[in-house]
């Protein structure tokens, strides 16, 4: 089978593409290795619109049960896949998955990006020693610890209030000079008796024996090396565009963002946008995210029926 358009991705850029492409009656194939994006890690978001309040979990599962409103009808879904490979064929584009390969006469790429790890000595060492990258997954293990959390944007402060619940304690750790995150976040959060915040905090290095024990950290400002003893390091620091597949097919910046006419989302390739946080706009939330992929499937339509 040939599809009219296959979505790569499963957050709310994939989601919001899959409803739309549905809706056009468009013959859409999505893949995902998992719906929902980066906010699954999030226990409380609220500003996804619409909605007040709502959990990672429980938005990745709104994803999933809005889809299948239109499964097997015009919309075939498939999850759990790997994408490894895209390739462009006479009748459009190839993409090939740990299980199989599938036809598409378009595709749009919302792969959205991965976390992006800390390289200080120790870090590998201690990755899933104390060190982690899940609040949501690991956290409760940290339970009663003085633990640190390294990141200070929204991700960071959120992962502080989260574990604030059950630890002992939390110091967030930031290299920069300002927080990034929202200042009613970082108001609400820096309230908590429990919680401490250090600006100009560059990471070191990691030491511990079997787990972490302490992290070194050099005040930017005066150059001096603190060590701080924890029982438990959550690193937020950043994401990584998922686009690895799609090297060498479609123009992408240094990092790896995927170049986008933000007028269409068209790639350089024709017959390739893009959408969400795999791309190179200035912003990247998920409601901006899901805006940009139905901008994409708007002028897909387009593109479709002028043929």
């Amino acid at each position: 089978m040939i599809y009219d358009l296959i979505i790569i991705g499963g957050g709310p850029a994939g989601t919001g593409a899959g409803v739309y492409a549905a809706r056009k009656r468009l013959k859409t194939l999505l893949l995902t290795k998992e719906f929902g994006g980066q906010s699954t890690v999030s226990v409380d978001i609220q500003n996804w619109i619409g909605t007040p309040t709502i959990s990672g979990d429980d938005l990745a599962r709104s994803f999933k049960k809005h889809l299948e409103m239109y499964k097997d009808d015009v919309l075939d879904m498939k999850e759990g896949e790997e994408i490894t490979e895209i390739e462009k064929t006479p009748q459009g584009f190839s993409v090939k998955t740990g299980s199989g390969s599938y036809e598409g006469k378009t595709m749009l790429i919302t792969t959205g990006s991965a976390r992006r790890k800390l390289t200080v000595p120790g870090a590998a060492e201690y990755e899933n020693k104390g060190i982690t990258y899940c609040a949501s997954c690991d956290g409760p293990l940290f339970s009663g610890r003085d633990v640190v959390v390294i990141g200070g944007g929204n991700a960071g402060f959120e992962t502080a209030a989260q574990l604030l619940a059950y630890t002992k304690s939390v110091t967030l750790l930031d290299t920069a000079e300002t927080f990034r995150a929202d200042p009613i976040t970082v108001q609400k959060v820096l309230a908590n008796p429990s919680m401490k915040a250090l600006n100009n905090a560059e990471i070191v290095e990691i030491n511990g024996d079997k787990m972490v024990a302490t992290l070194v950290y050099k005040d930017k400002k005066t150059g001096e090396q603190k060590e701080l003893a924890t029982g438990g390091i959550f690193v937020e620091i950043g994401q990584i565009p998922a686009t690895g597949f799609a090297k060498g097919v479609v123009e992408m910046d240094k990092i790896g963002h995927i170049i986008i006419d933000p007028w269409t989302q068209k790639t350089n390739v024709p017959g390739v946008w893009a959408a969400g946080d795999c791309t190179n706009v200035l912003y990247h939330q998920n409601n901006i995210a899901c805006g940009d992929a139905v901008r994409a499937v708007e002028d897909i339509y387009l593109a479709l029926t002028a043929k």
